[in-house]
């Protein structure tokens, strides 16, 4: 198992709300990474865009549909993983399980994520995100749909660490770009659904030199205890809170390699994160996963990508933009 310790400071679906004028436009640079706001006025301009009210109106779409001839399982590799020894790890199995409700213990984690929000297809939409620790200390995991989706890079891409209840503690982090695994970007399946925003420095100071960043997993094996967070929006949830899930994960044994877990979160949590070796305590884990989607014939239960590879070299590529 590759493992990136955090060394800095201790979606399901996404929400569509019609938007205004005078977007700025994501320039695709390659078929894995898009260009978002570089200059001084456009990241102002996607800055003042996302205000208070538009971020409270978006809208969130039902969970994303996922019918057998839209995943394809062909050709993916996913190299045999390691176990995590239990015996080294933080985790307080007492508060196992927890299918949804806000978190409320504070620590680190409540100022790496945040919500994500962007412009689809003309319209404004919402996901969630985590700060993660980065050589440029700017880099932010999210779900592949929250970049991407549907055969085109989102506009208007900027990540709110620490969103509550309408407030941007931290401030609005607009990309200077965004990243996909490659076979999402190019054919959208499910088994690689994860995502990466390079945000730009927001008064002088990177992202996590203000919020800190939780380390990174890699190749982890599955049937591990494990917490996810995110921002629903969808029914009973309302986007202004922050909700996590815990307990016990399998793997997919329908369509996917995904980790499974039992979770009620609903959409605008897509992105989200999933921590092996959480520590309620501080707040603390290595993100393992994010949240990516759920079966409408399986209610209750969320989905997230296996970090392998493809998403180590998407955090690598990530990282050194």
């Amino acid at each position: 198992m590759r493992i990136l310790r955090t060394t800095l400071l201790s979606g399901l679906g996404v929400a569509l709300a019609i938007a205004g004028p005078g977007m700025a436009v994501a320039d695709s640079t390659d078929s894995s990474s898009s260009i978002g706001a570089t200059t001084t006025a456009e990241q102002a301009a996607v800055a003042a865009y996302w205000t208070p009210e538009r971020m409270k109106e978006a809208t969130p779409l039902d969970v994303i549909n996922v019918a057998a001839d839209e995943v394809s399982t062909t050709d993916v590799e996913i190299g045999e993983p390691t176990t995590i020894d239990a015996t080294d790890s933080p985790v307080d199995t007492t508060a196992f399980p927890n299918t949804g409700g806000e978190w409320t213990d504070g620590g680190d984690v409540v100022n790496t994520a945040g919500r994500v929000f962007f412009s689809m297809n003309g319209q404004d939409a919402s996901c969630s995100g985590n700060a993660v620790t980065s050589d440029n200390g700017n880099t932010v995991l999210t779900a592949g749909h929250c970049v991407y989706y549907q055969g085109g890079w989102h506009d208007n891409w900027a990540f709110v660490p620490g969103y509550h209840d309408g407030q941007s503690p931290h401030g609005t982090w607009t990309a200077a770009s965004t990243h996909a695994i490659p076979q999402w970007s190019s054919s959208e399946d499910m088994n690689y659904d994860v995502g990466a925003a390079v945000v730009n420095p927001l008064d002088g100071q990177n992202l996590t030199d203000v919020v800190g960043g939780q380390g990174v997993a890699f190749n982890v094996d599955y049937n591990l205890a494990m917490y996810s967070f995110g921002f629903p929006a969808a029914d009973p949830y309302d986007g202004e809170k922050f909700i996590y899930c815990s307990g016990d994960t399998m793997q997919d044994f329908f369509l996917t390699n995904d980790h499974g877990m039992s979770c009620d979160m609903t959409g605008g949590s897509s992105g989200g994160p999933w921590f092996v070796d959480f520590d309620e305590a501080t707040g603390t884990g290595l993100q393992a996963s994010v949240n990516s989607f759920g079966y409408v014939f399986l209610p209750g239960y969320m989905f997230g990508p296996y970090f392998g590879a493809e998403a180590e070299a998407l955090w690598e590529t990530a990282q050194s933009s």
